[in-house]
C-alpha cells in the first residue's frame, strides 16, 4: 500500500510537472499578451499560487479517494463487490480530479487574462491551459493504471471484468493517440493560426512544440505499451503451457479491459481442461483406461461386437468366514493388497480389470484392446497373482482361466451403463475358480486356454483332469501349474 501510495502521489506529481511544463513552453513561444505589460507578474503569481494549491488540494482528494481501499489493501482481506469497483474506478479518479483542476485553473487564469488584457488573450491563454491539462490527464490515466496493478489485481479476482467495459483498449489507443498527435497538433495550429498573440518566433515554437509531442507521445506510447504487452506476453506463455498439456498454470488477472476479460477466459479453459482431467482420471479408475479411451473414441453406445478373448477370475477362499472373523476394515486392507497384486499383473500384460465384485475380481485379456497372445498373457498374469500373494500370506484364493468368444461392450440402459464381457468363457472361468480352490496350485486353466500359449508358457503346466462344472454337459479339460 505504501509503494501503491507513493506511486500515486509520485504520479500526480510527475503528470502536474508535465503539464505545467507544456503550458510554460507554449507560453514562451507564444509570447505573452502585449496587452499585460508590466502586470504579467500577476499572472505569474496567480499562476504559482494556483500550481501549489491544486497540488495540495489534489493529493488530499487522491487520498481521500483511496481511503477506504487502503483498508482492506492493507489487511489483506478480499474486498467486497462495492470496495472492488471503487478500487478498479481509481484510475479514472485520479483521471477526473486532475482534470477538474486543470479546468478551474483554466476559467481562473482565463478570467484574469481576460481582466488583465482582452478576451481574445483570454482564449489564447484558456486553450494553452486546457491543453496542458489534456496532457496531464492523460498521462495520469495511462500511468494510474501500471501503479494500481497490485491494487486492481486483488479487486479483479472479486469483480472480473465481463458485460459492458468501463474501460476498453480502443479508449487506451485513443488516449494516447492524443498525447502523441492531437495536443502538439492543436498547439501547433494555436502558434500557427494566431500571431497577434504574441511575439515569439514561429518556426522556433513549431520545433519545440514537436519536441514536446515526441517526447509526450514517447511516454504515452510507453505506458500504453506496458499496458498491452506485458499481459499478453503473459497470456502467450499460460497458453504455450496449456498447449504442451499442462494445466498448472493460473494468470493474473490484473486489467480491467478486453485484456482482462481474455486473462479471465483463459483462467477458466485451465479450470475447464483440469476438471475433465480430474474425471477422466476418475473415470479411468472406475472402469479401467482401455475402456475410458474406448468410450472417449466411440461415444456413449449401447453397442459391442463379438471378441475372442481370454477371461481370469480370482477369487477369495473362505471368504463368508474370513469376513466372519475380521474387522472389517481389517478385512478392506487385505483386499486392497490383494487387488494391488491383480491390477499390477493383469496390466503389465495388457489384460483389463473389468469388475471387482466383492472379494473377486474379473480380468479379460483380448478386450477392448486386442492383443496378439492373450492366452499367455491371461495364464503368465495367473501364475505372478498367485506368488504374489503365497508370498504376502494374508489371503488364499483360487484362480480359473477360460478362453473362448464373448460379447464385449456397454451393457445397460441410456441413462446407466457400464462396459462388460457376456459369454460361456466367463462362465467357465468362474467356475473353474471355484474348483481351484481346492487345488495345491489354486489355478485352473481350461483346455483351450493352454493349446492356445506359446511353448514356454505351456511348459509351466500340468494336466490336472476332467472337471464336471456346474450349468455344463461336458466335461472340461483343465490344467494348474
Amino acid at each position: 500500500m505504501l509503494r501503491t501510495s507513493l506511486g500515486f502521489a509520485a504520479l500526480g506529481l510527475g503528470s502536474s510537472v508535465a503539464g505545467s511544463g507544456v503550458v510554460a513552453l507554449l507560453l514562451v513561444f507564444q509570447g505573452i499578451p502585449s496587452e499585460i505589460g508590466g502586470r504579467g507578474w500577476i499572472l505569474g503569481v496567480s499562476a504559482a499560487v494556483f500550481v501549489a494549491l491544486s497540488l495540495l488540494i489534489g493529493s488530499l482528494w487522491t487520498a481521500w479517494l483511496q481511503r477506504r481501499t487502503v483498508v482492506w489493501f492493507i489487511l489483506g482481506r478480499p474486498p467486497t463487490q462495492a470496495e472492488a469497483r471503487r478500487a478498479l474506478r481509481l484510475p479514472v479518479d485520479m483521471a477526473i480530479v486532475s482534470g477538474t483542476l486543470w479546468l478551474i485553473g483554466a476559467a481562473v487564469l482565463g478570467g484574469l487574462a481576460w481582466g488583465l488584457a482582452s478576451s481574445v488573450d483570454a482564449l489564447g491563454m484558456t486553450l494553452i491551459i486546457v491543453l496542458g491539462g489534456l496532457t496531464t490527464v492523460g498521462l495520469t490515466y495511462l500511468a494510474a493504471e501500471w501503479v494500481a496493478r497490485p491494487v486492481m489485481t486483488m479487486a479483479l479476482a472479486v469483480a472480473p471484468p465481463k458485460g459492458s467495459l468501463p474501460v476498453t483498449v480502443l479508449t487506451r489507443l485513443i488516449l494516447t493517440w492524443a498525447l502523441a498527435s492531437g495536443v502538439p497538433l492543436v498547439g501547433v495550429l494555436l502558434v500557427a493560426t494566431s500571431p497577434d498573440l504574441g511575439t515569439g518566433d514561429h518556426t522556433s515554437s513549431l520545433v519545440m512544440l514537436s519536441v514536446i509531442g515526441l517526447v509526450v507521445g514517447a511516454l504515452g506510447t510507453a505506458l500504453l505499451a506496458r499496458a498491452v504487452a506485458s499481459p499478453l506476453h503473459r497470456l502467450r506463455l499460460a497458453l504455450d503451457t496449456i498447449a504442451h498439456g499442462s494445466t498448472d498454470v493460473s494468470v493474473p488477472v490484473d486489467d480491467s479491459s478486453e485484456i482482462g476479460m481474455l486473462q479471465t477466459s483463459v483462467n477458466d479453459l485451465v479450470a475447464g481442461l483440469r476438471e475433465q482431467e480430474r474425471m477422466r482420471d476418475l473415470f479411468g479408475r472406475h472402469v479401467g483406461a482401455d475402456v475410458a479411451r474406448h468410450a472417449l473414441e466411440y461415444g456413449a453406445s449401447l453397442s459391442g461386437d463379438v471378441r475372442e478373448v481370454t477371461a481370469l477370475f480370482v477369487d477369495v477362499v473362505d471368504s463368508t468366514a474370513l469376513a466372519y472373523r475380521t474387522p472389517p476394515e481389517e478385512l478392506v486392507d487385505k483386499l486392497n493388497r490383494l487387488f494391488t497384486s491383480v491390477v499390477d499383473a493383469v496390466s503389465a500384460r495388457g489384460g483389463l480389470v473389468n469388475k471387482f465384485q466383492g472379494d473377486a475380481a474379473l480380468c479379460i485379456f483380448g478386450a477392448p484392446t486386442r492383443l496378439a497372445d492373450p492366452a499367455t498373457a491371461a495364464l503368465s498374469a495367473a501364475r505372478a497373482i498367485r506368488d504374489e500373494v503365497r508370498k504376502a500370506g494374508e489371503l488364499d484364493l483360487g484362480i480359473g482361466v477360460a478362453s473362448g468368444p464373448v460379447f464385449a461392450g456397454q451393457l445397460g440402459t441410456s441413462s446407466r451403463f457400464e462396459y462388460t464381457v457376456i459369454g460361456d468363457a466367463v462362465n467357465e472361468a468362474a467356475r473353474l475358480t471355484e474348483s481351484a480352490k481346492s487345488v495345491p496350485d489354486r489355478i485352473l486353466a481350461s483346455d483351450s486356454v493352454i493349446e492356445a500359449s506359446v511353448e514356454s508358457e505351456r511348459v509351466h503346466w500340468a494336466r490336472h483332469g476332467d472337471l464336471h462344472l456346474r450349468g455344463r454337459q461336458e466335461p472340461t479339460i483343465t490344467w494348474s501349474d
